[in-house]
């Protein structure tokens, strides 16, 4: 199947986004833009992205935390509903839900329901993105979820707790990350950004400073997987992860989310892109 090209698009993020900036920041506003031109096909690749925001949303609500993210793709009384009832989230977390609501049920002969929900419930999605995404949404969940993983196993290692409780899913990294005593648990070959993540972990007292570097990382990675798509969702989604940033960024350190919005506007050049093509 070909993919869309979306030329107007994409030349177009940077106006959106500088529009945006004009008024105020608003990503649900560039969002909006994103999701109005995007096929049905493509559409449900970003709504794919954004669910990993309402696997956060549900493992806080259903923890009795507050926090709520507006990235995805469900309002706070939608979320609700569905930890009781599961109908608007893909069958993988539907299923994954339902095994915990009932765990001597059907549902549950399928899923460990012994370790933590929100575990069981990220391991479910980032299975999902491996199975129904598109090359880049594969490749940036199988980064996100090695990178998550080598945050949670250095932060346990520092607090002397079991590294396999900490980590998420299958796999060699997560395998690896689990039994490796190592520094940098044998996987200096494996992950290129591992140095720089341990650097962050181990050297920040700042947290914020510490926040900051392990999100360029994520920048830079999402840069790179979409390095030679130009127009197509492969490169819409790379955007959508770096605007993202920016908005919890906006939230956190209004400075730091002004500097990164100029990255991106810097980065993202229309007219750069058409001389490419």
């Amino acid at each position: 199947m070909f993919a869309t090209n979306y030329y107007t698009l994409v030349a177009g993020l940077r106006e959106y986004a500088l529009d945006a900036d004009n008024k105020g920041f608003d990503v649900q506003a560039i969002r909006a833009e994103i999701f109005e031109a995007l096929t049905e096909r493509d559409a449900k690749q970003l709504r794919l992205l954004d669910a990993y925001y309402d696997c956060e949303n549900l493992a806080a609500l259903r923890a009795g935390r507050t926090a709520y993210s507006p990235l995805g793709n469900l309002t706070r009384e939608e979320l609700a509903e569905e930890l009781k009832n599961p109908v608007r989230l893909p069958d993988e977390l539907a299923r994954t839900i339902r095994a915990y609501n009932d765990p001597e049920g059907e549902e549950a002969e399928t899923t460990d329901t012994t370790q933590a929900f929100e575990k069981s419930l990220f391991a479910a999605y980032y299975n999902l993105c491996g199975r129904k995404g598109c090359r880049f949404l594969r490749a940036w969940a199988e980064f996100d979820r090695n990178l998550r993983n080598l945050t949670a196993a250095l932060t346990a290692r520092a607090l002397g707790r079991p590294v396999e409780e900490a980590v998420v899913g299958r796999g060699d990294v997560a395998e690896q990350l689990g039994r490796s005593s190592a520094a940098d648990f044998g996987l200096r070959g494996e992950l290129g950004y591992i140095d720089a993540v341990i650097a962050a972990m181990g050297d920040e007292a700042n947290l914020i400073e510490k926040e900051r570097k392990i999100d360029l990382v994520r920048w830079n990675e999402a840069s790179e997987l979409a390095a030679f798509d130009y127009f197509d969702i492969n490169a819409v989604l790379s955007y959508a992860v770096r605007i993202n940033i920016v908005a919890r960024w906006t939230l956190l350190d209004p400075a730091r989310g002004r500097e990164m919005f100029a990255r991106l506007l810097a980065e993202l050049d229309g007219k750069e892109l058409i001389e490419k093509q």
